[in-house]
């Protein structure tokens, strides 16, 4: 929390690569970033021409130098950084004051992450070393204990940091867990032996990194035996760890879905296919918001987010807020309509009981009764191309209806070339199809998905348009809710991984089981 609030606050950011797409969200908008990470991560690079070779720590100097608040963010525990202890020493040196705030270490983290804890209510001692900078005497010390030893080590070099381990007396047969990208979903733990470990990563087929510096962490000692990391591996059991998934969806619309998707350990991909824009001609609608004052309307049905928007951008223009809608009922076609109303400022009178759909909203909907109701008309902001099964239905109950066009729905932009290809290639694991029009414009800006990769259809006319499509659908969503949906993705990836346990295979995402590509020509 206190990170969260020196970031709120910094004028100048200056962060490692690997965490600067972490903090960035959480820096004011003007906040100044001298450096930038590279597309690959793999290094900080100056952020305007000429500044090849700058050093962040001298680039976080130089700003507070100058009176400025700044945030230099390290991956890990600054505690643990060298990097970090020359930078505070230089500040020191100028009479500059400086804060710091502890962070994780991958070496307690990463281990977390994988199911295996240090500690137990028997207690044990736990040594922490750097393979790449322990000594002979280190290593002697380590093998004549019982303590927990946690590895910080590269995947080329920890059959070696093994070895010395082994060398030093420690038993070929202690339990061992390599953990390679700890923390992301690209996290993959091994376990094995002290003996065995070589022979494990290479019957996985496992291969080093192209720069020979692949980062993991090891842990050995009776903690991180299999029986016990099998109970306790949270994070990689997951029920779509890792799992790419895409979400074509408007983009306002994309968000919620995406943080639920996370929650289940996938890595979801927003690719707009509709795009939003207003009514060609503006007239209806603004002599219908002006009706709502007047009082010309008994009700207001909401039947998307994108409407309740377009209402309260027209309301904003003319002056107006939430109080206008006072003496009217107001009805949403679902949970996500009735929360951003909500946020409006308004309480809806009606949400369907059951069925979060049009033909829902119409069980619930009373009929006309001259009586009880002095109006008998509803007013019906929607999109361009919505069907008419609410406005008939309306008018069977008794109701006179104002159907009128609040926005328009138009095909959005193509997206990069390279989502194109993972789209066709099968290089992602799962779609989700929100309605007939995100399969109709995703096909049509994007091409057909891959058919390996799983596809989830909010409902049955979703479902239909999928298949006339071409593709075959393999997960429908109970309901016509867009969380419902993953949550139904995240069921059928829980019965897929128990599956691959229960026949003793490995768990694979399906964009693993795709055909080898042949190697580019060079």
């Amino acid at each position: 929390m206190r990170a969260v609030e020196a970031l709120a606050q910094a004028e100048v950011l200056v962060a490692d690569p690997r965490v600067h797409d972490v903090v960035r969200p959480h820096a004011r908008a003007g906040v100044d970033t001298p450096l930038r990470p590279r597309a690959d991560g793999a290094s900080t690079a100056p952020a305007a021409a000429g500044d090849a070779g700058i050093d962040p720590g001298e680039s976080a100097i130089a700003a507070a130098r100058a009176g400025r608040r700044v945030v230099r963010a390290v991956a890990g525990d600054p505690g643990l950084d060298s990097d970090a202890a020359r930078e505070m020493l230089a500040l020191v040196a100028e009479g500059i004051p400086f804060e710091i705030v502890p962070g994780v270490a991958a070496a307690v983290g990463v281990p977390a992450y994988a199911g295996v804890p240090l500690r137990d209510a028997q207690g044990t001692d736990v040594r922490f070393v750097d393979a790449r900078t322990a000594d002979d005497r280190c290593w002697t010390e380590l093998g004549a204990s019982d303590a927990t030893v946690v590895v910080s080590t590269t995947l080329e070099t920890v059959g070696a940091a093994a070895g010395e381990l082994v060398s030093a007396g420690r038993k070929p047969d202690t339990p061992l867990t390599v953990t390679l990208a700890g923390t992301t979903t690209r996290q993959r733990t091994f376990t094995a032996t002290l003996g065995s470990i070589a022979q494990t990563l290479k019957q996985a087929k496992v291969l080093p990194s192209a720069d020979g510096g692949q980062p993991v962490i090891a842990v050995v000692g009776e903690r991180s035996a299999a029986a016990q990391r099998d109970q306790l591996a949270w994070f990689e059991s997951k029920p779509l760890f890792g799992w790419q998934v895409l979400v074509p969806r408007t983009k306002e619309q994309a968000a919620s879905l995406s943080d639920q998707l996370r929650s289940y350990g996938a890595v979801p991909a927003e690719v707009p296919t509709i795009a939003v824009e207003p009514p060609r001609t503006p007239q209806q609608m603004e002599r219908a918001v002006k009706g709502l004052v007047t009082g010309r309307y008994e009700w207001i049905a909401f039947t998307s987010v994108n409407a309740v928007k377009a209402v309260r951008e027209k309301f904003e223009e003319y002056g107006l807020d939430a109080r206008a809608f006072a003496g009217i009922k107001v009805a949403a076609v679902g949970e996500q309509t009735a929360r951003s109303l909500v946020e409006f400022g308004v309480k809806p009178d009606l949400v369907p009981s059951g069925e979060q759909s049009a033909a829902g909203l119409l069980e619930d909907w009373p009929p006309y009764d001259p009586v009880f109701d002095p109006i008998d008309r509803v007013f019906l902001p929607r999109a361009d191309i919505a069907t008419e099964t609410l406005v008939a239905g309306l008018i069977e109950l008794g109701w006179e209806v104002d159907d009128v066009t609040a926005y328009r729905t138009v095909r959005a932009s193509p997206p990069p070339a390279e989502t194109r290809e993972a789209i066709k290639g099968g290089g992602f694991d799962a779609v989700l199809f929100t309605s007939s029009s995100t399969v109709r414009n995703l096909v049509g800006i994007a091409g057909k998905p891959h058919n390996v990769t799983i596809i989830a259809c909010i409902g049955p006319a979703t479902a239909k348009t999928a298949e006339e499509h071409g593709l075959r659908v393999d997960v429908m969503s109970p309901e016509p809710s867009v969380h419902k949906l993953a949550e139904a993705l995240a069921d059928f990836g829980a019965e897929r991984r128990n599956e691959a346990v229960e026949a003793g295979e490995n768990v694979k995402r399906p964009s693993e089981k795709r055909p080898a590509r042949r190697r580019a020509r060079s």
